[in-house]
């Protein structure tokens, strides 16, 4: 009974729920439609009213955009930038600047002054900072340029240097970049009046007179040049086989006979019109006899820096070369100067000079430069010698050469090494050295600011002219 009641109530309930449901639907349905009617309604009431009218005046387009439309253009496309690999020398760029030959043109510089012609190239280089510097030394004193002033020891400031109406400027950076490369600079310019006031080297052919020779002192700055060839001067067939770069100093030692020479071994020394045989590997005996020539003649006049010959009573300093050597009187007494290294100086346990062995470059330089210093070699060690020359054999070199290397760089422009070999980032300390290269060596005696060249002592002893 209780169960018919239960379920007739639940089934009350689930009736009434089904028609509440049913009644929220319908009153939804008609407030919706109630709206709608009353939008309509609303809509079209202002359709004809003037505030209808200025709102869809407001949204028209505008009327001048039809009679006058913007053109909206495209961007212009960007400029192609140059690289590197594009730049180019100038077209009027003087042939006679020389050009570092592992270098990279990496940009141009416009000319800052149309009136003087101001152009920048800087230029990018694998080589290390001393290279360049010591290629644009070597090459503006071979090529007669006059070198106003030069960067210091450290590798600070610049390079400049003049040659007719011409003014170049190499500016070094004394640090590489990141990378191992090394950027420099070259400026120059033309017509500057800075350039025509200053002097100009007497080397054309219309010149009536030879340059000026620098004086005995030497100013400071200022590089000594070999004398100038008369241009008609026929060159006979052993000068045609000097190189030419050293034919000149040849010559004037020639002049000032200190290039003596046997024929043969018993034979007497003779002094020829021209150095024969001058692709000749040297002998240490030939360049000991030439070394001390040719000092005491281009320090003629000046007594206390010539070398005094060995005397008969003189104890040989070399077991090799006795009193009775031919050059006996030479060799022992640079031993006895202290020039070369012997047992007199303490330098030396080998008692043998080895007189008619070949003279090595590393010799060569061994023994010429005290007699450029006239003072007690630095002391000095594999990487100084490389940071400063930048060989690349620069542990190749003999200890007690490199001391003779190290100071020789200290003389500029004069260095032995620059006159003789030129720009070179291999010095070869073990190659023989030829009869011309050991007389271009002896060309020049004496550092930067003082000494004496071979054209120097032939003016002193040429006759004034009347």
């Amino acid at each position: 009974m209780l169960n018919i009641i239960f379920t007739q109530r639940r089934g009350n309930s689930q009736g009434r729920s089904k028609i509440t449901k049913t009644n929220k639907t319908n009153i939804l349905v008609a407030v919706n439609t109630w709206l709608a009617v009353c939008l309509l309604a609303a809509v079209t009431a202002c359709a004809n009213s003037p505030n209808s009218k200025a709102l869809e005046e407001s949204l028209a387009a505008d009327p001048k955009l039809k009679q006058n439309p913007v053109v909206f253009s495209s961007p212009p496309p960007a400029k192609a930038i140059e690289t590197n690999s594009t730049a180019k020398l100038p077209p009027d760029f003087p042939t006679e600047i020389p050009l570092y030959p592992n270098a990279e043109l990496i940009e141009v510089g416009g000319q800052t002054d149309p009136s003087q012609k101001n152009v920048r190239l800087r230029w990018e280089s694998t080589d290390p900072v001393n290279s360049v510097q010591n290629f644009y030394s070597t090459e503006f004193g071979r090529r007669n340029w006059e070198i106003v002033s030069r960067p210091t020891a450290e590798g600070q400031g610049s390079l400049v240097a003049t040659r007719d109406n011409l003014r170049v400027t190499v500016s070094l950076s004394p640090t590489q970049k990141v990378g191992g490369s090394t950027e420099f600079a070259i400026d120059y310019s033309k017509e500057s009046p800075e350039i025509a006031a200053s002097p100009q080297p007497n080397n054309s052919e219309s010149s009536a007179s030879p340059t000026a020779s620098p004086t005995p002192s030497n100013s400071e700055g200022t590089t000594p040049t070999p004398s100038a060839s008369p241009k008609s001067a026929k060159v006979s067939e052993e000068e045609s086989q000097i190189p030419q770069q050293l034919r000149q100093y040849v010559a004037d030692l020639t002049q000032l006979e200190v290039l003596k020479v046997r024929a043969t071994e018993s034979a007497n020394l003779e002094t020829a019109s021209t150095l024969p045989k001058p692709n000749k590997i040297v002998t240490r005996r030939e360049y000991a006899r030439w070394l001390v020539a040719a000092n005491n003649q281009i320090y003629a006049s000046r007594q206390a820096k010539q070398i005094r010959l060995a005397v008969d009573s003189s104890e040989p300093a070399f077991s090799d070369v006795p009193k009775t050597d031919p050059d006996f009187s030479a060799i022992q007494g640079l031993a006895e100067a202290g020039v070369i290294p012997s047992s007199l100086s303490g330098e030396s346990k080998d008692v043998k000079f080895r007189p008619d062995a070949p003279l090595t470059r590393e010799t060569m330089i061994l023994w010429k430069v005290p007699l450029d210093s006239r003072q007690v070699l630095p002391t000095a060690n594999i990487d100084g010698v490389k940071e400063k020359w930048g060989f690349q054999d620069a542990s190749k070199i003999d200890s007690q050469a490199s001391r003779a290397v190290l100071a020789d760089f200290n003389n500029g422009d004069l260095a032995n090494i620059r006159r003789v070999f030129g720009f070179t980032t291999l010095f070869q300390p073990k190659k023989s050295v030829t009869r011309a290269e050991a007389a271009a060596s002896l060309w020049y005696f004496g550092v930067q600011d003082q000494g004496l060249s071979a054209k120097d002592a032939l003016e002193a002893k040429s006759p004034p002219a009347q």
